[in-house]
């Protein structure tokens, strides 16, 4: 009953090891005295990136030939938020 009991707890430990490795400060910029998290920053990258998409499909022409243009703009803001937040913090 002992050995059992010891077997289930250090199971239960082994377990829980791998889900708190995680665990650590998230990635902050501080801006005015303030800490703001690297994801919001990264965030308004991606939208500035999906406003540049866009100008630069409207200026080139392509705006009038592609279908979906929210969906595509989109995409590409998330994407480079994503490459933001990769390079950045290391994810």
């Amino acid at each position: 009953m002992r050995q059992s009991h010891f077997a289930v707890r250090s199971t239960l430990v082994l377990l829980a090891v791998p889900g708190l490795c995680g665990c650590a400060g998230a990635p902050s910029i501080p801006i005015a005295g303030a800490y703001f998290p690297a994801w919001l920053l990264c965030a308004l990258i991606g939208v500035l990136g999906a406003a540049i998409a866009r100008a630069l499909f409207v200026m080139s022409g392509v705006a009038q030939l592609l279908p979906l243009q929210l969906f595509v703009c989109s995409a590409i803001g998330a994407a480079v938020a994503a490459l933001f937040l990769w390079a950045w913090v290391g994810l």
